[in-house]
C-alpha cells in the first residue's frame, strides 16, 4: 500500500493510469520508447508541481473537457509507471506524461495529455510547449481497441506507438507550435519501421518506404472540431492531427516539398480528412 501511497504522491491528477512492464525497445524513433499499458489500472493522483500549481489542474481540467465535448472519454488514461523523464527519454514540460482515449462512433482517438502542461519550477512559463498531438482511426483491431471502459488493450496498438513516438520527438525539439505556424503543415519520417514493435504487424502493406521509413503529416487536415483550446489558463493550445501517410506519399513530398505537402493536405481533407485510414489509396 506504501508503494500506491507514494505513487500517487508523484503522479497527481484523478484519472487511472494504467501501466506495465516495458517490452523489448521499437528502433523506430531515436528516443527510448514508454513504458506500455496493461490490464490492471495504478491508481495515481498527481501531486501538481510548484509554481504554476493551480494552472495545472484548470489545465488538465479544461482538456478533458474539451475533449468530452469530441467525444466519450475514457476514466483511464495511458501512461508510464515510472516517467520517462526519469530514465533519460524526452523531457514533457512536467513530468506527468499521459494519454487520452476518446471513443467517437466507430472511430477511436488517442491523444496526448501533457505536452500543454506548465513547465516544473517556472512561473509564467504558458501552457508548455502550447499544443497536444492526437491520431484518430477507425482501423485499430478489436482485439486491441477493446470496449468502453477498458483502455488496455490500446497500448499495443499502432496507433499508440506511433503517437507515443511522435510525442517523444516533438518533446525534444521543445514543440513545434513556431514551425506549425511557419509553414502550416509539416511533415514526419520515422525510420526503422521493421524493427518497430507493433506497426509491422498491424499496418498493411503499402505505407512503408523502401528505405524503411514511415511518413506523416502534422497540423492538418483541420479536425472536424476546433483545433484550438483558446481558455487555457494560462495560454492558447493548439490540438495537432498527426495523419499516417502512404509510401507513395512519402515519396512525394521527399521530392515536393512544401507544395506537395499543401496539396496532399487539400486532397485528405477533401476525402478521409484528419482521419488515419488504413484501407484509403494513395492521394497522388
Amino acid at each position: 500500500m506504501a508503494l500506491w501511497t507514494w505513487l500517487r504522491g508523484l503522479l497527481g491528477l484523478k484519472d487511472k493510469p494504467v501501466a506495465a512492464p516495458p517490452p523489448p525497445a521499437p528502433v523506430i524513433a531515436a528516443e527510448p520508447p514508454p513504458v506500455l499499458p496493461a490490464a490492471a489500472p495504478v491508481p495515481a493522483s498527481v501531486q501538481a508541481p510548484p509554481d504554476d500549481s493551480a494552472a495545472f489542474q484548470a489545465g488538465f481540467d479544461r482538456r478533458h473537457a474539451y475533449w468530452a465535448a469530441v467525444g466519450q472519454v475514457e476514466d483511464d488514461v495511458l501512461t508510464h509507471l515510472i516517467s520517462p523523464a526519469f530514465t533519460g527519454g524526452p523531457a514533457w514540460p512536467s513530468t506527468r506524461q499521459a494519454y487520452r482515449v476518446v471513443r467517437r462512433g466507430h472511430s477511436l482517438l488517442l491523444a496526448t495529455d501533457g505536452l500543454s502542461d506548465p513547465f516544473d519550477h517556472v512561473q509564467g512559463g504558458g501552457n508548455g510547449y502550447g499544443m497536444e498531438l492526437f491520431v484518430e482511426t477507425a482501423d485499430i483491431a478489436a482485439e486491441f481497441a477493446g470496449l468502453p471502459g477498458d483502455v488496455s488493450g490500446l497500448g499495443r496498438a499502432w496507433a499508440f506507438e506511433l503517437l507515443s513516438h511522435v510525442a517523444g520527438t516533438v518533446a525534444s525539439a521543445g514543440g513545434i507550435v513556431a514551425q506549425l505556424d511557419r509553414h502550416g503543415v509539416l511533415s514526419m519520417e520515422l525510420p526503422g519501421f521493421s524493427q518497430a514493435r507493433s506497426l509491422p504487424d498491424q499496418l498493411p502493406p503499402g505505407f512503408v518506404t523502401e528505405d524503411d521509413a514511415l511518413g506523416l503529416l502534422l497540423g492538418g487536415p483541420d479536425p472536424d472540431f476546433p483545433p484550438m483550446i483558446e481558455d487555457m489558463p494560462l495560454s492558447p493550445v493548439r490540438m495537432v492531427p498527426v495523419v499516417l501517410l502512404k509510401a507513395e506519399e512519402l515519396t512525394a513530398l521527399r521530392q515536393g516539398g512544401a507544395e506537395a505537402r499543401r496539396v496532399l493536405a487539400e486532397r485528405l481533407a477533401a476525402t478521409t480528412g484528419h482521419r488515419s485510414s488504413l484501407t484509403r489509396p494513395a492521394m497522388l
